[in-house]
């Protein structure tokens, strides 16, 4: 079982180690003033040093908050029942990822919509195929044709002459 306190000193560090690498990138770039105005490192700088600021602020008052006795911070965070529903979403949303780099973007999205309608939300066949087919063609057109984005291609579209 996972309490609200681990949870909030764990995300608050992860984003606080998020802010420190993006000051840390910014830092290549410079983020001081030159003749033509700020360096381009500038705004990535005092971004990431607000979300380090920020992150710490929430640690702090985290701990000032469990010194208090706030019972709040003892509640469970994650357990059984929350980590499946967690997991439902996630693991499709990673295998759509893994499938993307594979199979293609076009492909990917028609899987993973007929995943998700059909064995998550219980829609019928005939909505789910018309919905994820008619998604990916929509995508196709409005990326491809229309703004002339290319999206990732995998081995299915070359057989279909896209």
């Amino acid at each position: 079982m996972i309490t609200r306190f681990r949870a909030e000193i764990t995300t608050a560090a992860a984003t606080a180690l998020f802010g420190l690498g993006i000051v840390r990138g910014a830092l290549e770039f410079g983020i001081g003033w030159d003749s033509s105005g700020p360096q381009p490192g500038a705004f990535p700088f005092y971004t990431g040093m607000l979300v380090t600021l920020a992150s710490l602020a929430t640690v702090g008052l985290t701990i000032v908050r469990r010194v208090a006795g706030s019972a709040q911070l003892q509640e469970h965070f994650l357990d059984g029942e929350r980590a499946r529903r967690v997991a439902s979403f996630f693991l499709p949303l990673f295998a759509f990822v893994v499938l993307s780099m594979t199979l293609g973007m076009y492909a990917a999205t028609i899987l993973y919509l007929v995943f998700a309608m059909r064995f998550q939300g219980h829609y019928g066949w005939l909505p789910t195929l018309a919905t994820a087919l008619g998604a990916a063609a929509f995508f196709y057109l409005a990326l491809e044709k229309f703004f002339q984005i290319g999206l990732l291609k995998g081995p299915i579209e070359p057989l279909l002459g896209l």
